[in-house]
């Protein structure tokens, strides 16, 4: 873990809850909209402000790459920081690493909060985040029979994203786990406890591999094996093992 210091110095406005008795802990929370001086900003692609309240009173927050948490106090409509925000190392492509930074500016700024019903607004100076409960936003599909494609690969500190991971998949029904590696199909068994999966050895098809289709089936193998934690949120599968993890992403 890494401190980011909140170089970014936003002046926090009033804020007033239509429910004084609204809380976001206990609740994650996905943004649906940003504005900067009244005018819309758009996010990366395929990125969104994920805001998670825990019960212990931690603030983990993402903005697509880099998943960064501190204690926080909510009191008074305010977001205050407790110490120094800490964050995860990994490499990011460059406008979500620039976006790790501007969400890291917005929650040290003690920005002010409103909850109304499911919806919050986060708002720091002249920026404000619009987001909804994920539970509405993005309810936990199942684990078994859906169509998960990879997203990206986790190796140690860092988050790689492969050209033609959209053609790798995986679906598991029961003690059963089929799908592809983009260039050969594979199925296996898989053993099941609670928030664990442990993939026996995958049986493959033959076809020929060659460059990056190669190189990212070694990767996806080499991340289905062994026993793994998995954790779904919404429609994006999380397994991760001591050594990294692959993250994939529902077909809905």
């Amino acid at each position: 873990m890494i401190a980011l210091a909140g170089a970014v110095l936003l002046l926090a406005g009033c804020g007033q809850n239509t429910d004084p008795g609204a809380s976001p802990v206990g609740k994650t929370f996905l943004s649906t909209s940003v504005t900067e001086d009244g005018k819309p900003k758009q996010l990366a692609p395929k990125t969104r402000v994920r805001l998670q309240f825990t019960d212990d009173g931690r603030l983990v927050a993402d903005a697509g790459c880099n998943s960064m948490q501190s204690k926080v106090s909510t009191k008074d409509g305010k977001l205050a920081l407790d110490g120094e925000l800490a964050s995860t190392a990994m490499g990011c492509p460059g406008p979500q690493q620039g976006q790790d930074s501007w969400l890291a500016g917005i929650i040290s700024a003690k920005p002010t909060w409103k909850l109304d019903g499911n919806k919050l607004d986060v708002t720091a100076g002249s920026t404000t985040i619009s987001l909804e409960n994920r539970e509405i936003l993005e309810p936990d599909l199942p684990l078994d029979g859906t169509r998960w494609i990879l997203s990206s690969v986790i190796s140690g500190d860092s988050v790689g994203h492969f050209a033609g991971s959209e053609n790798v998949w995986l679906t598991l029904n029961g003690e059963r786990v089929t799908g592809s590696t983009g260039c050969n199909d594979f199925q296996g068994v898989v053993a099941r406890s609670t928030g664990k999966l442990t993939f026996g050895e995958l049986a493959t098809t033959r076809r020929a591999c060659a460059g990056n289709p190669a190189t990212l089936e070694s990767q996806v193998l080499k991340g289905l094996k062994g026993e793994m934690t998995y954790h779904i949120s919404g429609a994006t599968l999380q397994l991760r093992s001591a050594n990294g993890g692959l993250d994939f992403t529902a077909v809905r």
